[in-house]
């Protein structure tokens, strides 16, 4: 137990902050989306998606591409290979956490 416990302090706290974690959650479920889907799917306001998402790309946990649709800008976003694993192992730690709590 002990072991499953501190294991916490290794959590990916790039993914466990929770508007990235909505992020990656609606990512993790399609192909890809574009910023109004993900607007709309996570709640968050502009300017702080737009700002986890820059972070999520440093980290190379997304890629972000960026076109015109009619005219109109366009960003669609996409978890990388390294962001699914990356979400795999969070899930991993968060879920073996709580069999221990629950045991």
């Amino acid at each position: 137990m002990q072991a499953e416990v501190q294991a916490i302090t290794n959590i990916d706290r790039l993914i466990h902050e929770p508007a990235r974690l909505a992020i990656i959650a609606v990512l993790s479920a399609c192909e890809s989306a574009d910023f109004a889907a993900l607007l709309h799917l996570t709640g968050l306001t502009k300017g702080n998606l737009s700002a986890q998402l820059q972070k999520l790309e440093e980290a190379e946990y997304i890629t972000i591409t960026k076109s015109f649709k009619e005219r109109y800008p366009h960003t669609d976003c996409a978890l990388t290979t390294a962001g699914r694993q990356a979400f795999r192992a969070y899930w991993q730690q968060v879920n073996a956490l709580g069999k221990v709590i629950t045991a």
